[in-house]
């Protein structure tokens, strides 16, 4: 019985600890700009410049799924759009899980992107053609 109730509290702890997890993430999210560099397998050569302005950040309920309200400036194309976002968690670290992930006006992309103290820093593909991406994550200035 006293098993029992040690169960039932930590589970509340787990859970209250999540949503706490959630909303700092949101909070630091929202608002902000990925800025940094991409390279493409097999290419020599310098990485070339990406940026990601994500103007919202809200968790989709229980699960994984989050929603990344984003503008994002990729080859001559320049869209805002909300994005469906699996984020997984190793530890207290985020994880951008993107796979085969439809971004409409853009095409089907796969990523995995740890976030970690104003960084991020991952692998990304599109189609046969994949890379590593990294940068900063900064504020939006107001």
């Amino acid at each position: 019985m006293v098993a029992m109730v040690a169960c039932v509290m930590l589970t509340g702890i787990v859970q209250a600890d999540e949503k706490n997890r959630d909303a700092q993430l949101e909070a630091q999210l929202t608002g902000t700009v990925f800025k940094g560099v991409f390279t493409i397998d097999g290419r020599p050569g310098q990485p070339a410049e990406e940026e990601y302005t994500i103007l919202k950040v809200k968790k989709a309920g229980e699960g994984d799924l989050w929603f990344f309200t984003a503008r994002i400036k990729y080859g001559n194309k320049d869209v805002t759009l909300p994005v469906p976002v699996p984020i997984k968690w190793a530890g207290k670290t985020p994880v951008i899980e993107m796979d085969n992930l439809k971004i409409p006006l853009l095409g089907t992309f796969s990523a995995h992107i740890v976030i970690d103290d104003g960084k991020y820093a991952g692998t990304w593909k599109h189609g046969k053609v994949g890379g590593h991406m990294y940068g900063k994550i900064s504020k939006l200035k107001k």
